[in-house]
């Protein structure tokens, strides 16, 4: 048996490998971690051996290839949501209210789902449980919006062999954080990028955000473009000017390159300047709002946009202060009308008192905005129009 395709993952062995004994491949072929594994528990033996190539036909000049994602890279483009993760009353994830949720959010126009994100509490998942996420969102999506999964493993083979497993799901492209706990020298940093973009079966986002890892710096993104598989940044440095020289940079040389802001406080400035779209918490909770101000900035209406964006930072504020994240946004997922079920991250009692304030105080706002909420009793008159356009 041959396969002759520069990387090899499991899914391939498992469809084309028919009980053979020896797989031959190309020279340079890269198998990933779980292919080799899957060879030796079968005893099957790798040859590597140039395959004899025909001469091309008289007169016939050979297409030039495009790169298997280039129809789905086109699509990560406005509001990916990174969806909360909902516990039972036992601290296991509530599938079932899972399920209604992520309905929710696609029926109410977000863009693409980006489970195991910061705001899904990736850390405080078990590996099963990460995968099951990321099963759960994409059997739901049934590909009606791109998938974006956060690939954050804690080293290099985790990252890879997860890789392969979304890969078999239909997941259109995987997130990569800088390693985490363990600073690494900047070369370092280097290599484990170039290194899963060699192996990966999907497309990579880098992931930025300096807050959690350290720094991917500017002039490491220009080095790494001579990685196809690398094909846009993911931003949440919430630092403007950093974001507007990402664009200038490097799309000076490829000026396809996808480039997503992770901090709604300056998603219409962001957009304006050029950015793709965002990873926006705010829009498990409000998606109707976050994906109108997407629009009005891809139109340049700059009086109702600078309108919106001002409106949703006392909303933002309140659910990021004064309470770990991001159970303040859960709170106000909460207020939509779904079961959250407890936090799987202790909370001392005053947290737990911020919080049943937060549920009224963010009820009060979404009553303002337009939303019917049940729980918005005693409110202050609202002193501007609503902003949900019904």
């Amino acid at each position: 048996m041959r396969i002759d395709e520069p990387v090899i993952t499991v899914q391939m062995l498992e469809t084309s490998l028919k009980g053979d004994s020896t797989l031959e491949v190309a020279p340079r072929a890269k198998l990933t971690p779980m292919a080799i594994d899957y060879l030796r528990a079968r005893g099957v033996e790798l040859v590597r051996r140039e395959a004899a190539q025909p001469a091309p036909a008289p007169h016939v000049v050979p297409a030039k290839p495009v790169p298997a994602s280039a129809g789905s890279r086109a699509r990560f483009k406005g509001i990916f949501c990174p969806n909360i993760i909902i516990f039972d009353a036992e601290q296991r994830i509530n599938y079932s209210e899972m399920e209604r949720y992520i309905d929710w959010l696609i029926e109410s126009g977000i863009h693409g789902l980006y489970p195991n994100g910061s705001t899904g509490e990736f850390v405080r998942l078990s590996w099963e449980e990460r995968q099951d996420v990321v099963r759960l969102v994409c059997s739901v999506n049934r590909g009606r919006v791109p998938v974006l999964a956060g690939a954050s493993e804690a080293n290099l083979r985790d990252v890879l062999r997860m890789t392969e497993f979304y890969a078999k799901l239909g997941v259109d492209a995987i997130s990569l954080v800088a390693p985490y706990y363990y600073k690494i020298s900047e070369r370092s940093l280097f290599e484990y990028f170039a290194e899963v973009a060699r192996q990966s079966p999907l497309d990579i986002l880098l992931y930025n955000i300096p807050q959690f890892t350290q720094d991917i710096p500017l002039k490491m993104m220009e080095e790494l473009l001579e990685f196809e598989r690398i094909f846009g940044t993911k931003d949440s440095s919430r630092d403007l000017p950093r974001l507007e020289n990402t664009m200038h940079r490097l799309r000076k040389h490829r000026p396809d390159y996808v480039v997503l802001v992770g901090c709604e406080e300056i998603l219409f400035p962001s957009v304006l300047m050029g950015a793709c779209g965002g990873t926006i918490a705010t829009s498990g909770i409000i998606p109707e709002v976050i994906t109108e101000l997407y629009d009005l900035a891809v139109a340049a209406n700059v009086p109702r946009g600078r309108e919106i964006q001002y409106r949703i930072l006392d909303l933002i504020n309140l659910m990021l202060l004064g309470t770990n994240f991001p159970e303040g946004f859960k709170t106000a997922v909460a207020v939509r009308g779904f079961d959250v079920g407890p936090p799987r991250q202790m909370m001392s009692e005053e947290e737990r008192q911020y919080l049943l304030g937060l549920e009224s105080q963010v009820s009060c706002l979404l009553s303002d905005m337009g939303y019917d909420v049940d729980r918005a009793r005693a409110c202050p008159a609202p002193s501007e129009p609503p902003i949900l356009r019904r």
